[in-house]
């Protein structure tokens, strides 16, 4: 246990000052009792409510949720690319620029951005349990949307900015590819001729694992 605690003091010790501010930053309980309370509703609560009622439809809110996500990783993605991507950055490994210049801050912001959008992304699991689709709600799934948020703001909070944000951007890029398709996917039968890339979805997460590997 003084192991844990020698290790996280170390951590916060080498906190970036300038993530400090944010939403969520400065310590790491409030982000670990929202992911908690994710956990324990998709795996407990939110099934045993939805027990003995009918399934929640929701098409208008899934589309507005997905499309909007859809924006929001577009916008990730650009921010990516202006913070550095696209002017300083060599696309080798490239450290993170703890400076206050206006380049280095806008990187800052766009990981906070990130690490943001990933906890807006709980609610796909809660759609799934409101429309009773529990199949859907697997460990991996579970284990990917909890995991990753929590992972993600220890790299946020001591280096927001470098090769970590390369795998941020990425990851952005294809949600904008599924997010799409879920949006799509929610207009009902109207979209499905638009739909034929379906089919290419795994190789594109597959890509998208042999790129941030």
């Amino acid at each position: 246990m003084e192991a844990v605690v020698n290790l996280y003091q170390e951590i916060m010790k080498n906190a970036d000052p300038r993530i400090q501010g944010y939403p969520l930053m400065g310590s790491p309980l409030l982000m670990t009792s929202i992911l908690l309370t994710y956990v324990y509703f998709v795996l407990s609560l939110g099934p045993r409510i939805m027990a003995n009622r009918k399934p929640f439809q929701l098409r208008g809110f899934m589309i507005v949720y997905n499309f909007s996500l859809v924006a929001l990783s577009l916008y990730i993605v650009y921010e990516f690319l202006m913070s550095g991507w696209l002017s300083t950055y060599t696309w080798r490994c490239d450290p993170v620029d703890y400076s206050n210049s206006p380049e280095a801050l806008r990187m800052v912001r766009v990981a906070w951005l990130f690490l943001f959008s990933k906890f807006i992304e709980l609610m796909d699991t809660v759609i799934f349990i409101l429309r009773k689709k529990d199949g859907q709600v697997t460990f991996l799934h579970v284990f990917h949307h909890s995991v990753l948020p929590w992972s993600w703001w220890w790299g946020v909070q001591v280096a927001p900015g470098g090769m970590g944000s390369f795998h941020a951007m990425i990851n952005s890029s294809v949600h904008v590819i599924m997010y799409l398709y879920y949006g799509l996917s929610a207009l009902g039968p109207v979209a499905q001729p638009y739909l034929w890339w379906k089919k290419h979805m795994t190789a594109i997460q597959l890509i998208q694992f042999v790129l941030v590997s």
